[in-house]
């Protein structure tokens, strides 16, 4: 014990600014000086990291009595040092008390920073703002135009178009007027970060949607193909809704509920712009839809993105930096409605395919929500696996759980979201075999970069507003 009090002398004493590490651990009497300064260095290298975990922990809260610099020192022997070695002294038994929620908030700690080694936390530390360097994402409509249309418009505006980008540094290195068509999804073009496309006349003719790629995934994923008929429980805002009847040609039907009036009628507004034909708004809440309805007999798809914490949301992180995860409370009654949703969502008898999403770091919104649902119906519903070069997984809190998608702006460029693709184990007998298989999502080619203006195609000039 000895040797963490002297630590936690040492840090304070560097903290006061009464001299340096060196200096302080050499005139602190301390006998074995040269474990104390190791001790003292690495506590110190991962200050914020430590400090961020304790107050996640509520750990000083709880124990009034351990002082901020011992629970540092402590702290790191117990989550990155070499445990306490038959040392530890009266705070032993304290720190075992609280040992699994610290632990838990480290993880939680590298899944908010997309890392999985604690030495990489030290590099997110050091970072320029990651959230800020997350490229613009446009997502064309393809009910209005196409993607060569597109690019040949920002091409005649000076910008340069750069092909099909090939990995995530092709898209890191984006700076000045070029662009890329994003390797994944075909419809989404990539401008370098802080690119303002707000007043471009395309995005306010609804020609192209302002829409980061995480959240072009979930419509991407339901692979419901034209002719379906959908669910978007929660849908407000819209671009989700609007990708979805794009992806359907506007031909099926779509049902998208929300509760929020007007959130409701700003959608509206927002679908009309996109020229979506087949969405039927109601303002109504998901949880009191009943799914024997006749109107949702033919319903073999469900999109589910509920209301959550928004941990992940890029405008958070730019405008709350370094903001810690919601409130125990919060996060307990989230999780709650979440789950009822998504069990909601499973008992609609023709379903055949089910996308759960949020734009929330936190597990219990996510892993924890999906593992109940899928435990509260054995043997019905089964994980998808989908996206297998996708960098950055699930939890693996659950058997299947790397099946999940997890995103944030260090690991794939984009906002911090999740990502569940749940079908059902047996096709029920009123869906066809052929509908049954999931649709082919292999990226189609990119538009080439042509020397030469391309011919227009007729009426294409009016389309796009030139």
């Amino acid at each position: 014990m000895a040797l963490y009090a002297a630590a936690a002398a040492v840090l304070a004493g560097v903290e006061s600014r009464q001299g340096s590490i060196k200096g302080l651990v050499y005139s602190s009497g301390f006998q074995n000086v040269k474990p104390l300064y190791a001790l003292v260095c690495e506590t110190q290298r991962y200050s914020a990291v430590l400090d961020a975990v304790i107050a996640s922990a509520g750990l000083l809260r709880a124990e009034k009595k351990l002082r901020p610099h011992l629970a540092k020192v402590l702290v790191y022997e117990l989550l990155l040092g070499k445990g306490f070695r038959g040392g530890g002294g009266r705070w032993k038994p304290v720190l075992g008390r609280h040992q699994a929620r610290l632990k838990a908030e480290l993880a939680r700690l590298k899944v908010h920073r997309g890392v999985s080694r604690n030495e990489d936390l030290l590099e997110v530390e050091s970072r320029p703002g990651s959230a800020s360097q997350v490229p613009r994402f446009v997502r064309v409509n393809t009910l209005k135009t196409c993607c060569d249309d597109v690019v040949d418009y920002f091409k005649r505006q000076g910008f340069s178009y750069q092909g099909r980008a090939s990995s995530l540094d092709d898209l890191r290195a984006l700076k000045g007027k070029h662009f890329l068509l994003d390797p994944l999804l075909p419809e989404l073009l990539v401008f370098p970060a802080q690119t303002d496309l707000h007043e471009h006349p395309l995005y306010q003719a609804g020609h192209f949607i302002l829409q980061d790629k995480a959240s072009c995934l979930p419509a991407m994923l339901l692979a419901a193909p034209p002719g379906s008929h959908v669910i978007d429980a929660c849908a407000a805002p819209g671009n989700k809704t609007s990708h979805l009847a794009a992806l359907l040609k506007n031909q099926g039907k779509i049902f998208a509920f929300d509760l929020d009036a007007k959130r409701l009628a700003s959608m509206a507004t927002l679908l009309a712009r996109a020229g979506v034909s087949c969405c039927e708004l109601a303002e109504e809440d998901f949880l009191a839809v009943s799914p024997s309805d006749p109107r949702y007999r033919q319903v073999r798809y469900i999109l589910l993105d509920p209301s959550c914490s928004g941990s992940g949301m890029l405008t958070r992180q730019l405008e709350e930096p370094g903001a810690g995860t919601p409130s125990k409370e919060r996060l307990r009654a989230l999780a709650g409605f979440q789950q009822r949703a998504l069990c909601h969502a499973l008992m609609f008898p023709s379903l055949q395919r089910l996308v759960y999403s949020t734009c929330s770091l936190c597990q219990e919104e996510n892993e924890d929500v999906v593992r109940d649902a899928l435990q509260q119906n054995p043997g019905a519903f089964r994980l998808v696996p989908v996206l297998p070069s996708w960098p950055h997984r699930g939890l693996g809190t659950f058997p299947g759980a790397e099946h999940c998608l997890r995103a944030s702006p260090e690991t794939t460029l984009t906002g911090g979201f999740f990502i569940a693709v749940i079908e059902r184990v047996e096709v029920p007998s009123s869906v066809s075999q052929a509908e049954a298989l999931a649709p082919d999502l292999t990226p189609s080619p990119a538009p080439k970069r042509k020397k030469r203006r391309r011919k227009a195609a007729a009426g294409a000039s009016t389309s796009l507003g030139t």
